[in-house]
């Protein structure tokens, strides 16, 4: 049991495995979640190869600062990120006006609304599984942590995790998105890193229109996805990188 470095030091959100853990015990663990209360999730350290296998291990977790997912509304936070993340600043802006909405075209400025759900083509935990599989084959430091939450959204502001810190501190704000996205689209929480996160898609977008507005969602979820990802570092190349691509993976930075 992993003890948070906030608080009385009673806080203990996380069982961490002692060594490397495979994709058949996570997507066994997965299926017992049912009956035992606790999501399964794939570890990263921040640093491949070191020590204190840091954040996890050295319990550098934050559960007492987190909300409950169940005070947000993700329609809401995804409008207001949108609106903060596009909003031009002409003194500070390194890209005039129209190259910054360049950036979010077709939409610009405007927020789109969140994209409506899809017909489920696999059973989302099947397809978290088979990514499971992926995730730590690339990965095979990659240790198991146990987490009591109803979900794997809402496991990650149980847990304490603060990957996003640097955009906003309250974990449970994008664990309420991804709630949404579970309902939509069959997600499911596979892993994360210490500031990286990474999941299944069961029902991903078909086409790049259908992609548009699923894009503009995981720009207002994790702008640094479009501002510092693949080039060209647009919406609309991203939404063709994501058609009927099963895992979604975010990075902040």
């Amino acid at each position: 049991m992993i003890t948070s470095d906030e608080g009385d030091g009673d806080m203990q959100p996380l069982w961490l495995s002692d060594g490397p853990a495979s994709a058949e015990l996570w997507s066994r663990l997965r299926a017992e979640h049912v009956t035992s209360g606790l999501w399964p999730l794939l570890l990263d350290s921040r640093t491949p190869g070191e020590g204190e296998f840091r954040p996890w291990a050295s319990g550098e977790l934050f559960p007492e600062s987190m909300s409950s997912p169940d005070a947000h509304d993700p329609a809401e936070l995804l409008a207001r990120w949108w609106q903060a993340y596009t909003r031009i600043d002409e003194d500070d802006d390194p890209l005039a006006a129209d190259d910054r909405h360049a950036v979010t075209a077709p939409f610009g400025s405007a927020w789109p609304g969140t994209a409506p759900a899809r017909t489920l083509a696999v059973d989302p935990d099947v397809m978290a599984a088979h990514y499971a599989q992926i995730f730590t084959a690339q990965r095979p430091l990659s240790r198991l942590g146990l987490v009591a939450a109803r979900c794997g959204a809402d496991a990650l502001a149980a847990v304490g995790w603060d990957g996003p810190a640097n955009y906003d501190n309250d974990t449970a704000t994008y664990s309420a998105v991804i709630r949404g996205w579970e309902q939509r689209f069959g997600v499911r929480v596979v892993a994360v890193g210490s500031d990286t996160l990474h999941l299944s898609v069961a029902a991903p977008p078909a086409s790049a229109q259908d992609a548009l507005l699923v894009a503009a969602e995981h720009f207002a979820f994790c702008p640094d996805t479009i501002w510092q990802g693949a080039r060209p570092h647009t919406l609309a190349a991203y939404a063709e990188r994501i058609v009927d691509v099963n895992c979604w993976e975010f990075w902040w930075d």
